[in-house]
């Protein structure tokens, strides 16, 4: 007789697997209320943790070409392809849907990480300009990445969710701290996993399970954050961590659950080169 051996659902800072620090796990269960998992519960340490390696993490992926960033965001789906049927395990025991339908959402999921992948080497051909400018120069303006953004992941669709948050995000070259839904954290770990046996660099993509109103603030205080997306917090806290938010001036946003090149130049800057013509 062979054992059933449950899966330990851990954290994913810096490329590794830790458990928090404070030893302190959740449960999950099923609209029935059956058991389903124990996450791990980050704590602020954790965050903290998660929010320095993607600091570390940052250059090397900024400065990295953004057709190398779009091959490796493609890489990433086809490795979740090949985990589609733990997505649609795991979608169908968190949201209590069919089988059809968790296949619909992992398709989707996979279907706009593509999107976005590609989107990787062509946004500076709609972000960036040639000024007019009166004297003998060229003058340029590029888009560049922000830095690190916090991600709070839409919930509605738990897979998807997290990819609308996460692959604009990475396609500007940015690095992420994403806090995975509480009630429906599985398929986020899951994706952990892929980007932790693709060509990611250890650090760009930090994610975290635990309590939201425990975390969401210090996301939002956060010094070293440059961003936020609030996608998956209600208005009336929204509003609470837009002010938590100003001392850094963080640019915070709230998107619908639609794909667009607008969520990429979100967490973008504009830099203005001056060159001289002829030299």
């Amino acid at each position: 007789m062979s054992l059933d051996i449950k899966k330990t659902y851990k954290l994913f800072i810096a490329g590794a697997f830790p458990r928090s620090e404070s030893g302190r796990s959740y449960e999950i269960k099923d609209k029935k209320g059956n058991f389903i998992a124990n996450p791990a519960q980050a704590s602020r340490k954790d965050l903290r943790d998660a929010v320095l390696a993607a600091k570390n993490a940052h250059s090397s992926w900024a400065s990295a070409t953004a057709y190398n960033r779009g091959q490796i965001l493609y890489r990433i789906a086809e490795i979740m392809e090949g985990r589609s049927e733990q997505f649609v395990a795991e979608i169908m025991a968190m949201e209590s849907v069919t089988s059809k339908q968790a296949q619909v959402q992992v398709r989707q999921a996979i279907d706009t990480w593509v999107w976005y992948a590609g989107w990787s080497d062509k946004i500076s051909t709609i972000a960036g300009s040639t000024n007019p400018v009166a004297g003998p120069f060229f003058n340029f303006t590029v888009a560049e990445p922000l830095g690190v953004v916090g991600i709070v992941a839409d919930e509605k669709s738990s897979l998807l969710g997290v990819v609308l948050g996460l692959a604009p995000v990475l396609a500007a070259g940015n690095c992420a701290v994403l806090l995975a839904s509480q009630k429906r954290p599985l398929s986020a770990i899951t994706l952990a996993e892929c980007l932790a046996t693709s060509d990611v660099p250890a650090g760009v993509v930090n994610i975290l399970t635990g309590l939201s109103d425990e975390l969401t603030p210090h996301l939002a205080s956060h010094m070293e954050i440059d961003g936020l997306d609030l996608s998956g917090v209600d208005s009336k806290s929204a509003a609470a961590l837009r002010i938590s938010s100003v001392d850094n001036l963080k640019r915070v946003h709230s998107f619908s659950a639609e794909k667009s090149p607008g969520r990429i130049l979100s967490y973008m800057e504009y830099k203005t080169l001056w060159h001289p013509i002829g030299v």
